[in-house]
């Protein structure tokens, strides 16, 4: 059996800069991830098969357009795989939540299976095919800090972030990213992408304070909790920067210590039990 840990894609900036004639929008985004995720065991079976558990296990459709089905039929047609795998998915990402969490489902699918089934496809293949599933794959098939540009297809490395913890909290409340930006509204906003290493957590939240997402007021504009779930991270005790992931709904802060950031979630858990809270390291 192949274990893949799926982690939380997390946006710590996103800059909408520009938009295509077909549509959709273009990026500038810092993308980093966070110690917590699904998790993906796959083991050879005649068939493709996929079981979901976990706590959010009932969101999850096992069969049709499921994005992991959807990544490990692409990469069996594209790599002549003639036999079939058991996937268990164990979910524990809120689903339509701006972390990414189909999203790196599939990536780990595409890791997984290649291991399983003896893929070697190149990096450019990879990454194309991961792309061809969903804007967010190739970044999360890279797995580690990224500047993300385009629609996602133009992927270059981060600067190195320094250790950190993260309270991820969503109001169990999905969001979905075609509503978002086509609520949001104005300008387009400059590339600014972070080109320096910060020293230390303070340093990365100043950093990140200097940008911003700018799909925020949109997805206030559809779901208003938005902006309650930042309000009440900005309020927390030793909270650096408090910010939207991606288009929604999950929120997060950034803290300094591992300490502040499982005492903010405890409390924060404790103030709003309806909410969705986690407290995971920064995976610099």
């Amino acid at each position: 059996m192949i274990t893949i840990f799926a982690p939380a894609k997390v946006n710590l900036t996103l800059h909408v800069v520009g938009k295509r004639d077909d549509g959709y929008h273009l990026l500038d985004s810092l993308v980093a991830f966070a110690g917590i995720g699904d998790t993906l065991d796959m083991e050879p079976a005649a068939e493709l098969s996929l079981d979901v558990t976990g706590p959010t296990a009932s969101l999850i459709p096992t069969e049709g357009e499921n994005i992991v089905l959807k990544a490990a039929r692409l990469l069996a047609a594209i790599a002549g795989v003639k036999t079939g795998a058991s996937i268990l998915l164990t979910k524990r990402l809120p689903v339509a939540a701006g972390i990414g969490g189909g999203s790196a489902d599939a990536a780990a699918a595409l890791k997984g299976l290649s291991q399983l089934w003896n893929v070697a496809l190149s990096e450019e293949r990879m990454r194309a095919l991961a792309l061809s599933i969903g804007a967010d794959v190739p970044v999360c098939l890279a797995g580690k800090p990224t500047r993300m540009q385009g629609v996602g297809e133009v992927l270059s490395d981060a600067p190195a972030l320094p250790p950190a913890w993260l309270v991820l909290v969503n109001p169990m409340v999905p969001l979905h990213t075609p509503a978002v930006f086509k609520a949001r509204t104005g300008p387009f906003s400059a590339f600014d992408p972070l080109t320096e290493s910060p020293a230390d957590a303070k340093a990365l939240a100043d950093a990140l304070g200097a940008r911003r997402n700018d799909l925020t007021p949109a997805a206030v504009s559809i779901e208003p909790v938005v902006g309650e779930m930042l309000a009440a991270i900005s309020a927390a005790d030793g909270c650096l920067l408090a910010r939207m992931s991606g288009s929604g709904a999950t929120c997060f802060g950034l803290f300094a210590t591992e300490d502040a950031a499982r005492a903010a979630a405890t409390n924060l858990h404790a103030a709003r039990p309806n909410w969705w809270v986690a407290p995971a390291p920064l995976l610099g």
